[in-house]
This record gives C-alpha cells, structure tokens and sequence, in this order.
C-alpha cells in the first residue's frame, strides 16, 4: 500500500510565513508561532473547489440550512452512531455565538453558569460580556472532569459550558463520566451546552460521546471548522435533544444570527467529501503529538506533558522549569516561539502553555530547540 502523503508536509515554512492570517502576522517575523488553532496545511481540495467556484460565479448571497443540517446528521451517525434530531439543528453563525446565546436563553441576565478550568478564554470573555456570571470548578491534576465538585457547584449555577473533548489539553469524557454530569444536571435543574468543535479530532484509541446521547435535555454547539481548518468562514450548527423544547422555543424567539453562506457550503463540502482528508490529518496528527513528546522528554524533560487524546492544541505543566506563572513570555522572548500563555484558561493554567502540533514535525522540532534555548 502507497504512503499518504502528511498534509502537514504540503506547505514550507517560507509558505506558510507568507499567509495573512492572525497565526502568521501577529507576531514579528522571527517569532514561530505555535498558538491560535489554525492547521498549517492546504484547504482540502474539494473545499478550495468549492469556494472558487462561488466566487467565479458571483455565488455570494444569504445561506440556507438544509444542506448544511443534513451534512452535519450523516457525518454525525457515520462517525459517532449518533442521529442528530435534524428538525431540533439550527445553523447558527459560530460555535462562540452559539454556546453563549443558548446560556443567555437557558438561565437568563446574570445567571451563573459553570465552566471547568483551565478552559478556553472565550468560556469565561463571551459569557461575562454577555452578562452571565461564571464560576469555576478545576479539572482534577488529570485534567478529567471532578464530578465531586461539579455536583457542589450545580447547587448553586443554572448552566453549565461543557468542553467536550476539552481544550486545553485534548481529555475525552467517557461515557460514565458524561452520564453523571446529566445525572447531576437533571437532579439541580442545571442546562447543560456542549461545545463539541473539537469532535472531529479524537484519536483512534479514544471514543467520542455525543453529550445528547446521555441527556436529552442538553444542547450541542458543532462545527466543521476545527476538524478541517475553516477559521475564516464562520459557520456553526446548534443541535436540541428532545426533550429541550423549551430551550429550543426560547432560542428560536431570539431571533439570533445565522451562519456566513461560503461557511456553511465549506462545511458542507467538508462533511460530504472530505473524511479522507480528516483522516489523514489525523494520522499526521497522532504522529506529532507523540513526537511533542519525544522532544521534551529528551531536551526538557523537566516540562510535564498532557498526551492528548483529541485535539491538536496540547498542554505543557511547565511549572518545574522556574519560569514563573507564565512561561509562555519567557519562550516569546529568549526563544522566540509563540505558544498560548496558560494563566489566560483560568484557574490551574499558571505555569502552563498551549501548543499548537498542526503544523510540521520539522517546525514542532525548532519549536522544542528554542524553548530549550530560551532556559
């Protein structure tokens, strides 16, 4: 059997430096970025196919949905053996959007919603601007979910942000784990939402779990736009169990945002045709993060590595190091290598950074060589 060729080899760095997007223009020149999650690879082919032909074509108007739902619900069952109620699946215009204006509905101005830190930034940004009060509850020292404290903090909350798989750090929730968080959601009359973007990017020893198909009262926010690396045409899809009617009727009378058009047939596009382009970036995928972690080990072995099992935005317990709350500055300014600073994910991410592996193994290698140059 012929080698697929790593996606991730597609691009040289000198290519890569010529893009103007936030990765590769926001810092200078000498910096390697390793940061916001955006994959250093080609757009799948049938995408870029697509995309140009819309615009040849003057294809540039208002998005329907259909399409896009009934893309999203084959890919899910596929995938997950999940049958997403398509009738209960609104196209909404991002993943971030999605997940704050369903808390906004669910537990209304200034309810308190749980989020599971350390955490992606916007969990705790869009929801305090739109008003709702977040309250923490740490990951255990195995980044898993402390159902525990979950079980305290519900007490006194009305929704809670699910990360599921988790960003930073890549942990995929069991089902036995995923099931006592409904247990408790159901028994504090907590809204669950899951943001499930990361989805598409759960390795081959691990097993995704739909959140709805352990909680019919829940709310899923996905999209295609991590799995293959669609950033710059926002589009998402906001998905109700059954028995979140009342949810659903309450989102639907907001009257809320829909998708970008070129988004949702990119995703489309992705969902229908482009399985094999995931599954090879997988492949690439899973080599890097065992890579990251053959690096450190040799050259950094006192930095503590989260092996991911989805997701390729890895986490880093650098806190050994002697570089204070955030190393992350250090490598910046001694190495010359971006990573996200840890501290910014909330409670717990102090003396952490978030790696970026979509990239490279050529590039993940001088990233290690200058964090170790900058020591």
């Amino acid at each position: 059997m012929t080698e697929r060729p790593n996606p991730f080899e597609a691009l040289t760095l000198d290519q890569l430096r010529e893009r103007h997007s936030a990765k590769w223009r926001h810092y200078p020149a000498d910096v390697l970025p390793l940061w916001v999650a955006e994959m250093d690879v080609p757009l799948a082919l049938p995408i870029a196919d697509a995309l140009v032909a819309l615009a040849r074509s003057g294809d540039a108007g208002y998005p329907g949905d259909t399409p896009y739902v009934e893309a999203f619900a084959s890919f899910a069952h596929d995938s997950w053996g999940w049958e997403p109620g398509v009738a209960r699946t609104r196209a909404v215009a991002s993943v971030i959007s999605g997940y704050t204006d369903a808390l906004v509905e669910a537990v209304g101005p200034g309810g308190t919603v749980v989020v599971t830190s350390p955490v992606y930034p916007p969990f705790y940004s869009y929801l305090g601007h739109a008003g709702l009060t977040v309250l923490e509850v740490p990951l255990t020292p195995e980044l898993r979910l402390d159902l525990d404290a979950l079980d305290t903090a519900f007490a006194e909350a009305q929704g809670f942000l699910l990360c599921n798989p988790h960003n930073p750090g890549g942990a995929v929730h069991s089902q036995a784990e995923l099931e006592r968080v409904a247990e408790l959601a159901a028994r504090h009359d907590v809204q669950v939402v899951s943001d499930e973007i990361h989805a598409p990017l759960v390795y081959a020893e691990s097993t995704f779990v739909p959140y709805l198909t352990v909680d019919p009262r829940g709310i899923a926010v996905h999209a295609a736009s991590k799995g293959w690396s669609l950033a710059a045409m926002p589009a998402a899809l906001m998905t109700f169990g059954p028995d979140a009617g009342a949810a659903l009727a309450r989102y639907d009378a907001g009257k809320h945002h829909g998708p970008t058009y070129w988004g949702t047939v990119a995703q489309t596009v992705a969902y229908e045709q482009c399985r094999d382009w995931l599954a090879d970036a997988l492949v690439a995928l899973d080599s890097n993060r065992r890579l990251l972690g053959s690096l450190l080990a040799e050259r950094l072995p006192a930095a503590r590595y989260h092996v991911p099992a989805a997701t390729y935005l890895t986490w880093v317990d650098c806190r050994a190091l002697g570089l204070g709350d955030d190393p992350a500055r250090v490598f910046l300014d001694k190495g010359r290598v971006a990573f996200n600073p840890g501290h910014t994910f909330g409670t717990g991410g102090a003396g952490h950074v978030r790696i970026n592996i979509a990239t490279s193994p050529a590039i993940l290698d001088e990233a290690v060589t200058r964090m170790v140059a900058a020591l």
